[in-house]
Formats: C-alpha cells, structure tokens, sequence
C-alpha cells in the first residue's frame, strides 16, 4: 500500500507522536508499505531534516490552530496517489484539512462516476487524544470548553465519518467512549505500536550521557526521559523525592547520634548514599512549569537531581541503560514510548495507572505501578528503595522479556499492515 500519514509537526521535542509516526513507518516497511509524511513544520526544520522517508513540510502552521493555507491545495492534488492516509492526532487543522480534502474527492468521484473505493481510506490515529483527562484537568477547563465546542462544530464529523479508528491499545480504546458525544465510529480497532529495539550498549553511550551530567560520577540514578510538562507529573516526583530524602537523612542523623557520632562527622552521609539520584532528562526546563521544578529540586543538595536536558543518540542510549529504573508519574500517557524503550533496555518501571499500558507492566512483573497523586508516587520510589536487590535484578530480567512479547515492532507493524488492508477493501 501507499500511505499517507498527516501530522501537525515531526519535531521530536513536541512529544511522542512524532516518534510514534516514525516507528510506524519503519516497522511498516517490511510489508510492502511505503508511506510518505506530510506536516504543518517549517520546510527548514533543522530537527526534521533526517529522515529516510519523503517528508512534506507545508507549514508553518499560524496560530494555536497551526492553519496553513498550503495544506488542503496539497491534499488535493495529491491524495489520490495514495490507497490510505492515516491522520495522527486530532485538535489541529491537519486532521480537519484531511477529513475535508477526502469529502471534496469523494464528492468530484460522484460526479465524475468514480467509485469511492478509488479514493483513500481515511483512519485516525488519536494518539490519546480522546482522553478523558484532558476534559477533566482543573487546570484545563478553558481548553476543555474548546474542544467540547471544537466537537460539536468539526472533530466529530472527522471521527465518525472516517473509516476506522485506531488504537495503540486497548486501555485507549475504551477511555475514547468517554468524552464527547456523539461518538460513533465505523470502525475501531487496537493496533498496537511497537518500539525499535534499542542498539547494543556501548561504553561510548555511558560517556556521552555522563558529558551531560558529570557531577553524576557513577551513582546510581532514575531516570525520568519526557518532556517536562505537568501532565508527567515530574512535579509530584522531586516533591515525592524530597519527603523520602529528609526521611532518611533524619533516621541518618539520629542513626549517627545513637552511635555516639557527632552532627559533623564525615561518617555521616546525605541521604542519597541510600537513595539513588534523579535524572530528569527532557525539553521544557526553560517553561514556568521548568522553573518551578529547577525551584523545588534547589531546596535537595545539588548531587541530588540534575537536569542535563534533552538527551538524544548516543547520550539518551546511555541514561537508560545506566540506570536502575525508570520513573514516570504520569496523570496522562497513552503508551508511553519512553517506558517501553526502558524495557527493552532491561530496566524495571515506575510508573502511574494513567499510563496505559500499566496492566502489561503488572501482568509481566516488570515494574511497579500506583495513583498519579503524591503519597502515590512516593510510594514507588519507597518501594522500589526497599526491594531487595535480588528482586530488583528479576524485574529487569522480566523487562526485556515484556517488551520482546508485548512491544516489538514486527508484530504491531503486521497488525497495522493488515487491518488497513483489509478495512480499505
């Protein structure tokens, strides 16, 4: 099949989508399908110009809308080279473009007397986007009136009038019935999404992420690899860290006194000599909501969180396979390729029940799950401090093997591949 896939932006620093799209095409390929990419970017984003597959950059996209008057002429004349476009997120005037462009031809086909089956199938890939969250949010309401308008006026039309919808998985599926009504799609179907295997580890990532942070030596640390936004929760982590770090430096402290020790004494550690350091890797540290973590970390000695920003190639290979685990408390994620790249790292997980690919984290033993709240996420952290080291060791054992049965792209690629074809029949 020819694939089109439509995408507000391919700038890996706008979250996973991006990364989500790109995967797809690669694990894709095997099969026979060639997909191109068309998009709201700049033509001259830097951070875009990588990619092995043919890229259409119509933008910039104007506003928080992201219009731009190239986008539907483009569609136009180029929809028809193409058996299926899939439309990655919704919000935005691509996914409006799309739906739009697809009526016209479909309209002009009637006319002509053409059959629609020549015109391209059209699926959306909401990406999460359906998520009850983000109507709910308190910190959200305004949005949320938004997008309750934008609805009614647009997105319902795109979603149930396109051929299918498709999920990452079933978690997602279920939480897109929530929201808005009327909600009535043709079709949906769970796809999956799978994640590359990471490259074999090499001493040269451990350098190139400990260039990041040299501070860090080679003290034990979780990661946590997001953008720093507050829906992953990064502020209920250092707050969570730092109720657990002044636990143990008083029980340090009185530790030290009972065994006649002196306030001073050098004997006497800071807490992390049993707690592992953070890392909080990731675009957004210069937002509000950045500064205000930067503020809240500053109050813990400064060996105790670092910030080294976002990590890519070589550096962020290297911050996951030198950690103990990774961390994300998330209130939102609808897959989390981040947590999914961790396992196949070998590395257990920590994470909330709002990611939603929790009951798989659970059912392979790979990682430790609680609520998306405060007393949730120092929970995971004190639970994973106190594990043994033997079950430590287990779950990453356990890691690998999730991602190997659950998350490889071969296997998400082929259920794709398959359901696209048969849906576009």
């Amino acid at each position: 099949m020819r694939l089109l896939h439509a995408v507000a932006s391919m700038d890996p620093q706008q979250g996973g989508v991006a990364q989500a799209v790109r995967t797809i095409i690669v694990g894709l390929t095997p099969f026979g399908d060639l997909s191109e990419v068309v998009s709201l970017d700049a033509p001259a984003a830097p951070e875009i110009q990588a990619d092995s597959f043919r890229l259409h950059t119509l933008g910039p996209g104007r506003g928080p809308w992201r219009y731009s008057p190239a986008f539907l002429p483009w569609l136009l004349e180029n929809l028809s080279r193409f058996d299926a476009v899939i439309v990655h997120g919704l919000w935005l005037y691509h996914s409006y473009a799309v739906h739009k462009a697809v009526r016209q031809l479909q309209g002009q086909s009637s006319v002509a007397g053409l059959k629609k089956r020549n015109m391209p199938g059209l699926f959306i890939m909401p990406h999460g986007m359906l998520d009850p969250y983000f109507q709910r949010a308190s910190g959200r309401r305004l949005k949320a009136w938004r997008n309750w308008a934008y609805w009614h006026l647009i997105e319902a039309g795109v979603v149930n009038e396109s051929t299918g919808l498709l999920f990452t998985c079933e978690t997602e599926r279920l939480l897109a019935h929530e929201p808005f009504t009327p909600y009535r799609p043709q079709r949906e179907l769970v796809v999956g999404l799978g994640v590359e295997a990471p490259p074999p580890f090499t001493p040269r990532m451990q350098e190139a992420f400990l260039a990041t942070c040299p501070a860090l030596h080679n003290r034990p640390y979780l990661l946590f690899l997001s953008r720093i936004d507050e829906k992953k929760g990064v502020d209920l982590l250092i707050n969570g860290y730092k109720v657990l770090f002044r636990q143990l430096a008083k029980d340090a402290a009185c530790g030290a006194r009972a065994a006649g020790l002196g306030e001073g004494s050098t004997s006497l550690p800071f807490a992390c000599a049993e707690m592992p350091t953070l890392v909080i890797a990731g675009p957004g540290l210069n937002s509000p909501y950045g500064q205000r973590l930067r503020q809240a970390a500053a109050e813990l000695p400064a060996s105790a969180v670092f910030f080294p920003g976002m990590l890519t190639g070589a550096a962020k290979w290297g911050a996951f396979y030198g950690c103990e685990a990774f961390v994300l408390p998330s209130h939102q994620e609808n897959f989390g390729i981040a947590v999914v790249e961790a396992l196949a790292c070998s590395k257990p997980v920590l994470i909330t029940d709002k990611v939603n690919i929790w009951r798989e984290v659970v059912a392979n033993g790979c990682g430790l799950v609680a609520d998306d709240t405060l007393t949730g996420t120092q929970e995971l952290l004190e639970r994973w401090i106190n594990s043994p080291s033997a079950q430590k060791k287990l779950m990453g054992q356990r890691a690998l093997d999730a991602y190997q049965n659950n998350f490889g792209i071969a296997a998400a690629a082929k259920t794709l591949s398959e359901a696209l074809k048969s849906m576009n029949q």
